[in-house]
């Protein structure tokens, strides 16, 4: 029997440490797979490597056929309910039925649409199908659970500011209002998103690239760079490479109708202002990231413009608040969701 190291002491727990070595961008979800005998012993396990590979209930199967293992009657572990739709791969709940798994149990249901109801096809095969909450399951696909959910990408805003809430001086230069830290920190932020939207304003003010460069180095993986406005930004560096998209519009909702048909299901909103209102206004802002430098400015534009309240009873408040120090700077995160 081949030893699996983990710090897991349950199969959901190990199952869950798969799923997290999963690509946290992408259409789909993370997933780790677990199989057991009657005793509780690992026989195989898998996990899902990104779209157009295996899935992870697949994966887990045939790493047990490679091995030689029978996992007839068997149990298996997995985060998310198993998927019942031909995609790119096979259906996974058909894969365990035919494969003789004897019990599934899962920890996540699956919102999608489109590739629900494989724990009521498995139990129609005389599988024996569990639904087990688990709370680290869910949190590692939480943004994309809500994608599923509301079938649009889940929208991230970020900023980087002044303790007055100033992204500018009045001259319009920005050029660096925070550290290194808090810069390195985007960089891999972008690495886990699938699209960055920006407006044509911060185009042509700024000449953004919005590349992926943890550590200073280009990352093989580039998000998606949405731009987004009437203005013509032709000849900026966002059009270096073939990964941009011009969405010629000012609602947001073009914009992540364009993101999703394009299998985004997770966006970073990096400005301007008017941008980043223009996507509250519109109830579609998940979360944000504010990175807010110990600097004063007293002048130039806001993170935030008019947003359309009035009165404090008005007022947009975040829950879950985290506060991370990067070096001179600290990152300040919350939630804005609304609904599922």
């Amino acid at each position: 029997m081949t030893e699996f190291p983990s710090l897991a002491t349950t199969p959901m727990e190990r199952a869950v440490e798969l799923a997290e070595r999963g690509p946290v961008h992408g259409p789909n979800p993370r997933v780790g797979c677990v199989i057991t005998d009657a005793d509780g012993t690992i026989l195989a396990e898998g996990w899902h490597q990104g779209a157009g590979t295996p899935h992870a209930e697949a994966a887990a199967l045939a790493n047990a056929t490679q091995a030689g293992v029978d996992v007839a009657g068997a149990t298996a572990y997995v985060t998310l309910e198993p998927c019942n739709h031909t995609g790119r791969t096979g259906p996974c709940a058909v894969a365990l039925a035919e494969a003789g798994i004897g019990r599934v149990i899962y920890a996540v249901q699956d919102p999608n649409p489109t590739a629900a109801g494989g724990a009521e096809y498995l139990a129609s095969r005389g599988v024996q199908v569990e639904f087990v909450p688990d709370d680290a399951a869910r949190e590692l696909n939480r943004r994309w659970l809500r994608a599923m959910a509301l079938q649009r990408p889940y929208v991230i805003a970020k900023w980087a500011a002044t303790l007055d809430g100033r992204t500018a001086a009045a001259d319009g230069t920005s050029f660096w209002i925070t550290g290194e830290e808090a810069r390195e920190h985007v960089h891999q932020m972008r690495t886990q998103v699938d699209a960055i939207f920006v407006g044509t304003g911060t185009v042509l003010t700024d000449n953004p690239s919005l590349t992926a460069r943890p550590g200073g180095v280009e990352s093989d993986y580039q998000p998606l760079r949405i731009v987004m406005g009437e203005r013509d930004t032709s000849g900026a560096k966002v059009w270096t490479g073939a990964n941009a998209k011009r969405v010629a519009s000012r609602d947001p909702s073009f914009g992540l109708a364009e993101a999703w048909a394009a299998e985004c299901r997770v966006v970073l909103i990096e400005g301007g202002a008017a941008l980043t209102s223009a996507f509250f206004r519109a109830g579609f802002v998940d979360e944000v990231h504010a990175y807010i430098a110990p600097a004063l400015l007293g002048d130039g534009p806001t993170a935030v413009a008019d947003l359309g309240i009035g009165t404090m009873s008005q007022v947009l408040r975040g829950t879950d608040v985290t506060v991370t120090r990067l070096g001179a700077d600290t990152l300040v995160t919350a939630l804005f969701t609304k609904g599922p």
